[in-house]
């Protein structure tokens, strides 16, 4: 199941949204060991990209599941 993770970042107007594999549990635990490391936040999605952020930078984590959702746009139904 994908998940879909909104990364609010201190004093950044927009906030980022990066889709992943893992559990929140699991990148709620990434942050915390980055945090208490004074590391970087980082999460890479199923395409390869990555996007870092300074852990103590992080305001929140949003999570919302990607499972049941419809596929829009041009390729939805080219799987038909």
């Amino acid at each position: 199941m994908t998940v879909e993770v909104k990364i609010g970042v201190q004093n950044a107007a927009r906030e980022l949204s990066v889709e992943t594999e893992e559990t929140p549990e699991a990148l709620l635990s990434l942050l915390e060991t980055a945090i208490a490391d004074s590391k970087v936040f980082s999460l890479t999605d199923p395409k390869g990209h990555t996007v870092a952020v300074p852990a103590d930078k992080v305001a929140y984590l949003y999570f919302t599941s990607e499972a049941g959702r419809p596929k829009v746009g041009f390729a939805a139904g080219l799987n038909a």
